[in-house]
């Protein structure tokens, strides 16, 4: 297949948005990465971090930036943002809603699993 018919050419990163002990934990896995123009691959996120600071991120991620494979977010962080990501229909780069220490994972409220239950007529 070639590169211009592959949507996932050049998608070789993961990103995250996520609070500090997740995000410190996935970059002590070895996925930061920073480019020359000094953008990061992940933001750190808590209760004073304002809403549009995770929107402009989510944005980013998801659409501007043509190196993420996956986008990793605390589901809490998610809600804070829902409808953004409700609306998130596309393939690259994947979005996976993540449970942090303090917040555990609800599989209600995920837009993946929404989705494939709408697929599925559930």
């Amino acid at each position: 297949m070639s590169t211009s018919n592959n949507p996932a050419a050049g998608r070789t990163l993961l990103a995250v948005i996520g609070d500090e002990d997740s995000v410190t934990g996935l970059l002590l896995a070895g996925i930061g990465h920073v480019t020359e123009a000094q953008k990061k691959n992940f933001v750190v996120v808590d209760a004073k971090t304002q809403t549009n600071i995770i929107e402009a991120a989510f944005q980013e991620f998801t659409e501007d930036r043509k190196d993420i494979a996956i986008l990793l977010i605390n589901q809490h962080v998610a809600d804070r943002i829902r409808p953004s990501v409700d609306r998130y229909q596309a393939a690259f780069p994947a979005l996976l809603e993540i449970p942090s220490k303090e917040h555990p994972y609800d599989p209600l409220k995920d837009s993946v699993l929404k989705r494939v239950q709408k697929l599925r007529g559930d």
